[in-house]
């Protein structure tokens, strides 16, 4: 039986920690935690994003993170804390459910970029 997208976000809510933007903010700068802004680049360029997060789009992120691809982005670790974001959760939520079934242990959804700027977080234009 097909998956609905609400059962597809479910999942992935159900096997990713939601992490707070007051503990985010205590692990911007760390080198064993990326910061993974999954937005579309006009949406980064818009509104700017956690200082130092590597922004890839969440149709780019398997390319990215794939340890034997020839696209693989140096920034992303299997042994690093990755806490992804997005506009609402949603997508952050979906990427970060693949990366752990690619091996990534430690992966924390932050949610979306509005929960960081409510709580004051700093902005890299």
């Amino acid at each position: 039986m097909p998956l609905t997208v609400q059962q597809m976000l479910a999942a992935a809510e159900a096997a990713v920690p939601r992490i707070s933007a007051e503990e985010a903010k205590g692990l911007v700068g760390r080198p064993d935690v990326l910061f993974l802004d999954v937005r579309e680049p006009a949406e980064v360029a818009a509104s700017g994003k956690v200082p130092g997060a590597v922004a890839v789009p969440r149709g780019l992120v398997e390319f990215r993170a794939d340890t034997t691809a020839a696209s693989h982005d140096k920034a992303f670790d299997p042994n690093k804390t990755v806490v992804a974001y997005c506009a609402s959760g949603g997508r952050s939520a979906l990427v970060l459910k693949t990366l752990k079934e690619m091996g990534y242990k430690k992966v924390r959804n932050l949610g979306g970029f509005k929960n960081w700027l409510e709580a004051g977080g700093e902005v890299e234009k």
